[in-house]
């Protein structure tokens, strides 16, 4: 009964904040070159720092399962995996939209972070699949690609400041004026409450599952 409490006290705290960041990202100034375009920054960047910390719970997770066969730790991996997946497809959405009117050009093969990025995301959508596909064993064989992802989280995150990109190195939220600060971190909060609340459900989601298929094997048997 806590949990559910604490879910739905995250998921009515994110949705206030939510639907109050357009009023607060209206607020902020305008940046001086990419104007109201760069308004997309607020919920891409929080977007893209939930996704990498999504990565981080499957890879340690998997970690866990691989080392002891935890099944909470499997329900744990599983759920951060989909939200990666979930929580990649608003970065790779709203970056091409920002993109085009930045940069003029929805996507750019040579931008290292792009590319790794979808990279990224594609290892957990390999993940998923594997666990709905691969059949015996493909616990194990996914746990080992989620710790693989999660290997390649810094890589994503460093490379801009390694290559020449298009993206802004990973020192550009230190050098936002304080009044960009404000919404930056009202939309980060709105995105981390939402995970939070999501991972909690769908981990609850796995255990209902593994309840029900271990009741169905016992009447098979």
């Amino acid at each position: 009964m806590g949990q559910t409490r604490l879910v739905a006290a995250l998921l009515l705290f994110g949705a206030a904040l939510f639907a109050a960041s357009p009023f607060v990202i209206d607020a902020a100034p305008y940046e001086s070159t990419m104007g109201l375009i760069q308004r997309i920054f607020y919920y891409h960047v929080p977007a893209a720092i939930v996704m990498f910390a999504s990565a981080f719970v499957c890879g340690i997770a998997s970690a866990i399962y691989l080392a002891n066969r935890s099944p909470r730790a499997d329900r744990v991996a599983i759920a951060a995996a989909e939200l990666v997946v979930l929580f990649g497809i608003i970065v790779l959405v709203t970056g091409p939209l920002w993109a085009r009117k930045a940069w003029g050009v929805w996507w750019e093969w040579g931008d290292v972070r792009l590319v790794t990025s979808l990279v990224l995301w594609l290892i957990f959508v390999a993940y998923m699949m594997l666990r709905r596909f691969a059949g015996p064993g493909s616990d194990v064989l996914a746990a080992a690609v989620g710790v693989f992802g999660m290997a390649n989280v810094p890589f994503v995150y460093w490379s801009v400041n390694v290559w020449r990109t298009l993206h802004p190195k990973t020192t550009v939220v230190r050098t936002l004026a304080p009044e960009m600060l404000i919404p930056f971190y009202w939309c980060f909060a709105a995105f981390v409450c939402l995970y939070i609340a999501l991972l909690l459900l769908r981990v609850r989601l796995e255990k209902s599952r593994n309840e029900l298929e271990a009741v169905y094997a016992e009447i098979e048997d």
